[in-house]
């Protein structure tokens, strides 16, 4: 089914490996095994986990976002396997790139600043809470691909594709969304300080992407926010 297997990566809840799969590049995710649960307990809340990532990618692609391409979930062996963009780049190495380029890095800060905002809106506006939105889960794409070097500044050829939906789920409330957009501004922070205005970019873009109505999400995201500030403060 799947030949030369490699492993990529292995994280807390998961490895992932690389492969052959019915003739197309695919990444394996396979969820660990946790022996301090109870089997029977870790079998339920691992099934439920993988449901709630395939059905998340699926949704999220219906929506018009890019996601890996489903190929197989196997409850038994605890994998889900998908698409590998093996000619792609994650949004955190872009912007570390952008900034090291040292030329036209505000237009290209701005569109891709552009691209994520409107894609995260376009997740929330479809009910689908990310969990874990950070730059490391965001990959950049081409659309045409070439036969030339690639580059990843050209933001009119750049297309985002959205990853790892492991902590996701689909919820319609303003607090979620809230936390979601929180989350992704802690890691802004965390990872690109040298980019103090990324978030409110991003943010300015979630905005303004949709007519809908999104002053509670404002809202709640505002009260997430605070509440953290305060226990950063309090220790």
């Amino acid at each position: 089914m799947c030949q030369e297997l490699k492993i990529l990566k292995q994280g807390a809840e998961a490895k992932l490996y690389i492969c052959n799969y019915l003739g197309k590049p695919a990444l394996i995710k396979e969820r660990f095994k946790k022996n301090y649960r109870h089997p029977d307990l870790d079998e339920t809340i691992t099934k439920e986990r993988i449901k709630n990532e395939a059905r998340s990618i699926v949704r999220a692609k219906a929506a018009g976002v890019k996601t890996p391409t489903l190929y197989l979930v196997d409850f038994e062996r605890r994998r889900i396997y998908m698409q590998h963009f093996e000619n792609s780049i994650t949004a955190k190495d872009s912007i570390i790139q952008i900034k090291k380029s040292g030329t036209g890095d505000v237009a290209s800060l701005d569109a891709l600043a552009r691209k994520i905002g409107e894609t995260v809106r376009k997740l929330h506006d479809n009910n689908i809470i990310h969990g874990d939105l950070t730059t490391s889960n965001i990959l950049l794409v081409e659309k045409n691909p070439s036969a030339s070097e690639l580059n990843w500044l050209d933001h009119d050829n750049i297309e985002l594709v959205m990853i790892d939906f492991g902590l996701s789920h689909v919820d319609s409330s303003a607090e979620d969304k809230g936390v979601d957009l929180y989350v992704l501004e802690r890691a802004l922070i965390s990872t690109h300080n040298d980019c103090p205005d990324l978030f409110s970019k991003i943010f300015d873009a979630y905005k303004s992407y949709s007519k809908s109505n999104i002053k509670e999400i404002i809202s709640k995201f505002e009260e997430v926010r605070a509440r953290g500030r305060k226990r950063t403060m309090v220790g």
